[in-house]
């Protein structure tokens, strides 16, 4: 999966659970998960994220926390694994 992918390169160093029933990567907290949904793909990186990115963010639904991806879309791959970058090393603080 392109996600799974993009995010186990961009945080190599995190390990990966699942919690809340999501593939999650993990490093002493949860620092993101996605799942797949009927018309999107949620992706879950929590609310400081989607703050910090909320210019690149703007074409997409995002809520508390979550953005969602529409399968009608293609993938934001890079601003996937800048999102993860950014919340890995947000945690390592």
């Amino acid at each position: 999966m392109a996600i799974y992918d993009t995010i186990r390169r961009a945080i190599p160093d995190a390990e990966e659970r699942i919690s809340w029933g999501m593939p999650t990567f993990w490093k002493g907290r949860n620092i993101i998960h996605f799942a797949s949904a009927k018309n999107h793909i949620g992706l879950y990186p929590g609310s400081e994220a989607i703050e910090e990115f909320s210019v690149q963010l703007k074409p997409y639904k995002t809520g508390k926390g979550t953005i969602q991806l529409p399968n009608s879309k293609e993938l934001p791959l890079e601003l996937i694994a800048e999102i993860a970058n950014w919340s890995f090393s947000k945690n390592r603080k």
